[in-house]
This record gives C-alpha cells, sequence and structure tokens, in this order.
C-alpha cells in the first residue's frame, strides 16, 4: 500500500530509504562528513540529520582470502572476531541516483572493504512544522528545554 497521499492536521509522509550503517563510533563524523558532500540529509528545516545508536558489536568469521587474512598476521580461518560497532542511520528520498552518490560516499571513507549496510524502504514523517506552537509538550514549552547537548 502505498503512503503517498496521506495527509493530515498534523503532517504528510515523505517516501524514503532508510540506510543503517555500521561503523567505529570515531568514524561517524567522517562518514556524515562525506555524505553531506553528495547530500544535505535534510529532514524538515534541519540538515545533517542521523542517529547513532550506543556501542555494541559486531562479529564474524573471515574467511580464506579475505582482507583479514591478508592483513592480520595471526589469522586463523573459522575463528570468530567481535569488535565494537556503532549503528549509522541516514534516511535520503527514494531515488536511484541520490542513492548512488550516498553509497559511494560512504563506501569510499569506510574503513571496512565490505561495510555492512543495509537499505530500507519507509515513510517518514513530515509535521505541520510552527516554530511558534503554544503545545506544552514542545521543548520550547515544557519548561525543561533542550536535553543536554553531546559534543
Amino acid at each position: 500500500m502505498s503512503l503517498s497521499d496521506y495527509s493530515t492536521d498534523s503532517g504528510t509522509l515523505e517516501a524514503v530509504w532508510t540506510l543503517e550503517i555500521q561503523t567505529l563510533a570515531e568514524d561517524v563524523d567522517r562518514i556524515l562528513d562525506a555524505v553531506m558532500t553528495v547530500h544535505p540529509l535534510g529532514y524538515g528545516r534541519y540538515r545533517r540529520n542521523a542517529s547513532v545508536t550506543a556501542t555494541g558489536y559486531e562479529t564474524s568469521q573471515p574467511m580464506a582470502g579475505s582482507t583479514t587474512d591478508t592483513h592480520v598476521g595471526s589469522f586463523t580461518q573459522g575463528d570468530t572476531e567481535a569488535y565494537p560497532m556503532v549503528e549509522l542511520k541516514i534516511s535520503i528520498e527514494r531515488n536511484r541516483s541520490v542513492l548512488e552518490k550516498v553509497m559511494a560516499a560512504i563506501l569510499h571513507v569506510h574503513h571496512y572493504e565490505q561495510p555492512v549496510i543495509f537499505v530500507r524502504e519507509a515513510w517518514a514523517s513530515r509535521a505541520a512544522y510552527d516554530p511558534n506552537r503554544d503545545n506544552p509538550h514542545r521543548w520550547w514549552n515544557n519548561g525543561r528545554g533542550l536535553p543536554e547537548r553531546i559534543d
């Protein structure tokens, strides 16, 4: 079912691709900076929108002929490896040309030769935006303000 005609008083929905990229926490900004050279990562009136999970880990068993086999002297085929990782999530409009540019930017700066990237079809909300709305739940009205920034 298409949601392209979804429209209510609260807003609309936009067809997007969500890219879920497994990477090192310290590489998130490098990947986002590279993507920003080809796409603004817009979400409403904001740019460079992304989410990053807490650090978890990824696991694999490298095979003969893999980069691990080529570059790690202590490599033993069949051994299970686990490394820290975060999941970086971005969204772009469903446009193949845009996807090709974004993927090329990511692959160029990612630390793996075979990065784990999932591309999913999704629908993103676009709120009927009013920066002066007096809704008591909005951060500018709730008495708490914005959460503390992470720098």
